[in-house]
């Protein structure tokens, strides 16, 4: 396992969340439990939430509307817009906490990238509109850190499947 959370050098650093991590499992299967809503309601979002998809429709111009529900009993509503479905290789969307949500919104960028037959790098880049935006987050939802929570939550759930 390898992972990494860091900001790197481009024009828009400032304004990312990156992170790179190597799963065990086969490529078509780390892209079919990130786009199938019964299984990414096994693994999204940091450790200790839960997860009700309302709609999810992977596919350009489609949308997976879904709760977050945090330990604490705090609901966190998400809306995301596929841009790009390439299967298995790329998903690139709009997220945000609804349909309206232009100044809360950012753009994500999610490449799956085989490395041997049972090995795949799956690269995740969060891009904000603003870097007090990718600081607001990250300050006040722990943004950087949940990510790789949702991360270790993903590789569990691929090592049940395996």
């Amino acid at each position: 396992m390898m992972e990494q959370v860091k900001e790197h050098a481009s024009s828009t650093a400032n304004r990312e969340i990156r992170s790179v991590r190597v799963f065990n499992a086969p490529r078509e299967l780390v892209f079919k439990v990130w786009t199938s809503p019964e299984h990414v309601a096994q693994w999204w979002g940091p450790s200790g939430f839960t997860l009700t998809t309302k709609k999810m429709e992977v596919r350009p111009g489609g949308v997976w509307d879904f709760i977050m529900h945090g330990p604490d009993g705090r609901d966190y509503p998400n809306y995301i817009k596929y841009r790009e479905v390439k299967s298995p290789e790329k998903l690139a969307f709009d997220h945000g906490s609804g349909p309206d949500d232009t100044k809360g919104s950012f753009y994500v960028t999610v490449e799956f990238e085989e490395i041997t037959k049972n090995k795949t790098q799956v690269t995740m880049n969060m891009l904000f509109q603003t870097a007090a935006d990718r600081d607001f987050v990250v300050k006040e939802y722990n943004a950087v850190q949940g990510q790789k929570e949702t991360m270790d939550r993903l590789e569990g759930y691929l090592t049940l499947l395996s």
